[in-house]
């Protein structure tokens, strides 16, 4: 294996400010028959840009599910307004933005844009879960690493 090979890490975008960038390029199984993105694949582009809002943070997935306590972020809300389609091979930018972090609670606002036209919009809710699905409060050193990415300090 080479240097480079070892140091390889995929892409995990940028933060300006409190908003995280993932671009994102869609592919031949993001769409339907007709070339255009199938509804369910914002919602996996999406996914993709919370985890690496969150890496961007100081904290990973393994991170929550490692601590003292077995976590997770699960969805327990989520608005979409779809305005225009992504099609193959587009470059698609999603912004994520953590708006608030409180008790169990993490809000977070996201985008999926195209050359600058936004294509879809999503508000989220997430829910600090227990393995077995019971609400539990975010951990303070999740917290404590959010805080500097939240536009609402709230805890």
């Amino acid at each position: 294996m080479s240097d480079a090979q070892k140091d390889y890490a995929p892409e995990s975008g940028w933060v300006d400010g409190t908003d995280h960038f993932l671009p994102v390029r869609v592919y031949y199984e993001d769409t339907d028959f007709t070339g255009v993105v199938y509804h369910a694949s914002y919602l996996k582009f999406m996914e993709r840009g919370r985890s690496e809002s969150l890496r961007a943070t100081g904290t990973t997935h393994q991170d929550l599910l490692d601590g003292d306590q077995a976590l997770a972020f699960a969805i327990r809300r989520m608005d979409l307004v779809f305005t225009a389609p992504a099609r193959i091979d587009d470059a698609l930018m999603v912004r994520t933005r953590f708006l608030v972090a409180k008790g169990a609670r993490l809000q977070a606002e996201q985008t999926v844009s195209c050359q600058g036209q936004e294509l879809t919009r999503a508000k989220v809710e997430l829910a600090c879960i227990d393995l077995a699905g019971r609400p539990r409060r975010i951990p303070k050193a999740v917290l404590a690493k959010m805080m500097p990415f939240l536009c609402t300090q709230m805890t």
